[in-house]
């Protein structure tokens, strides 16, 4: 029987947005058992909370300073982390990302992997200096039909690729009336969120669903931010013109103050030879117009998708799969990636495609060079 892997959490705790979401996807494969954690930032709360989740008191912790001394001493026949899953606020992404690489351990990020450049590229730096894992959790790139368009595009199905557009626009900030809400005031505060707020926070996965689906990287950028709200000092709104390392041109819209919109994760990519679009709130669908033909549907689950969108699959053609199985996808890779390394083999073939720590300091840089060019106007800025 294969070994199921030990899994800690830090964040995400209840209440969480995120955090339930990390605790079934792990748990989806059973690859992963949630074994330690520091939950919440309240530590009374954060252990009670790990006892309902099946976590042993012994190591259910405080904060994640304490989790840290307690389990770096653990051998790996004792029961030590094969990986850390840090759900944070965005500010403390880099500390405790760090001080857990430094001591060993691989790690998957919440988005945004940091709120400095120079951060992600440091977090890099340790990752690479200690032989360890270092992922971001871009969750949507895990749909099947993601990894169809990545797979399509790299292969050179579309031919060379011109254009991409992609877009996070919703519109669950965009009441004035909003002001007051902690749950709501803290996105928009450069204290806690860095330089940016809508596009840092959602738009960053647009951005990487951009890169992640054509190969490429974005070279400079021209951007206008736009504070919608009164009061705000970040940008609730965010439009991107885009120009990429392979040639490529791109446009991105990120918003929270598209009104009526409830999710709004959509992308486009067109080549020489046809274009594809796919939606988030449809994600069983990928769109493909070669060029002077009828556009075809590709359905999740049926015949004749790539062998990425095949693995990322675990139900039959018709049915809904969604969010939950595409960040189970992510667990999934790295629990692929772990084990060949501990195995000393090559991972199974197509190989893991969870998004890397280096595309998450490259969407950090992005980020900062979109902030920098709206700041001057929206003039080109060089990543």
């Amino acid at each position: 029987m294969e070994r199921r892997l030990n899994w800690g959490l830090i964040g995400g705790g209840e209440g969480s947005q995120i955090g339930a979401a990390h605790r079934i996807a792990a748990a989806l494969d059973r690859k992963f058992r949630l074994v330690a954690g520091a939950l919440d930032v309240d530590p009374e709360r954060g252990r009670e909370f790990a006892a309902r989740c099946g976590i042993d008191a012994a190591r259910a912790y405080g904060d994640w300073r304490e989790m840290l001394e307690r389990e770096r001493v653990l051998a790996p026949d004792a029961g030590r982390l094969d990986l850390v899953t840090v759900a944070t606020p965005n500010v403390t992404h880099y500390a405790i990302a760090k001080a857990f690489l430094e001591a060993g351990f691989d790690v998957l990020c919440e988005k945004p992997l940091t709120t400095t450049v120079e951060d992600g590229a440091a977090l890099v730096a340790a990752a690479k200096a200690r032989r360890r894992v270092l992922a971001v959790n871009y969750g949507y790139s895990g749909y099947p039909l993601i990894r169809q368009a990545r797979a399509m595009a790299l292969s050179g199905e579309l031919g060379r690729i011109r254009v991409v557009v992609a877009e996070f626009a919703h519109g669950f900030h965009a009441s004035a009336a909003d002001a007051g809400n902690p749950r709501v005031r803290w996105r928009y505060d450069p204290r806690q969120m860095g330089a940016s707020s809508v596009l840092a926070d959602v738009g960053c996965h647009a951005l990487h669903l951009a890169c992640y689906a054509i190969g490429q990287e974005v070279r400079s950028v021209a951007a206008d931010f736009a504070s919608c709200v009164a009061g705000r000092e970040l940008e609730d709104d965010a439009m991107l013109a885009l120009r990429f390392s392979g040639g490529a041109v791109g446009r991105l819209w990120a918003s929270a103050v598209a009104a009526g919109q409830m999710h709004g994760l959509t992308l486009r990519v067109f080549g020489e030879r046809g274009g594809l679009r796919w939606a988030q709130e449809q994600p069983n669908q990928l769109y493909w117009a070669p060029s002077g033909e009828p556009t075809r549907i590709l359905e999740r689950g049926a015949e004749g998708l790539s062998p990425e969108a095949a693995r990322a699959s675990r139900i039959v053609v018709g049915h809904v799969e969604g969010m939950l199985g595409a960040f189970a996808n992510v667990y999934a890779d790295l629990a692929e990636a772990l084990a060949a390394r501990r195995e000393n083999r090559r991972p199974a073939p197509p190989g893991p495609a969870y998004p890397t720590g280096a595309e998450g300091a490259h969407s950090v840089a992005v980020v900062h060079a979109a902030a920098r060019s709206a700041a001057a106007g929206g003039r080109w800025v060089e990543v």
